[in-house]
């Protein structure tokens, strides 16, 4: 479902500057928070570290569904993210591992800054479930 050049962006979102977002439902209506630990842990599921323990979390104990976006307009301006506006949504399903192996795995392909901020070894995986990967505009991205 994502392209290898997608990922490789994904993966180093953080350090070019770009910064993924996640997209969730709550009580209170829809929040957003960015995601510097966000990476692609296979090509159909994104994983990320939660270690703040907010309203996202909150959000993803009611609700699993789930919007990831990525936006990079200079990957587009260069010609390596061909896709309007330089911005991809990703959309699935969220699982909350608190514990077991699941939780182990993510942990240990956080990058080496994320798994040494001080309070991540109290963490808590998620993993995304994906059921769709779009462009700005709706279409299907192709791999």
């Amino acid at each position: 479902m994502i392209p290898d050049y997608i990922c490789r962006l994904i993966e180093t979102a953080r350090e070019d500057g770009h910064v993924c977002l996640l997209g969730t439902s709550g009580p209170d209506g829809p929040n957003v928070s960015p995601k510097g630990s966000l990476f692609v842990f296979d090509t159909n599921r994104l994983a990320y570290w939660e270690r703040s323990f907010g309203t996202a979390l909150e959000n993803l104990r009611r609700n699993p569904r789930v919007v990831v976006v990525y936006s990079n307009a200079h990957a587009r301006d260069e010609g390596v993210l061909d896709y309007p506006g330089g911005i991809l949504r990703f959309y699935g399903e969220a699982e909350v591992h608190e514990d077991g192996p699941l939780r182990d795995q993510i942990f240990g392909r956080l990058s080496k800054r994320e798994a040494e901020h001080e309070g991540a070894d109290k963490g808590i995986g998620v993993m995304i479930n994906l059921v769709r990967a779009e462009d700005v505009r709706g279409q299907a991205l192709a791999g």
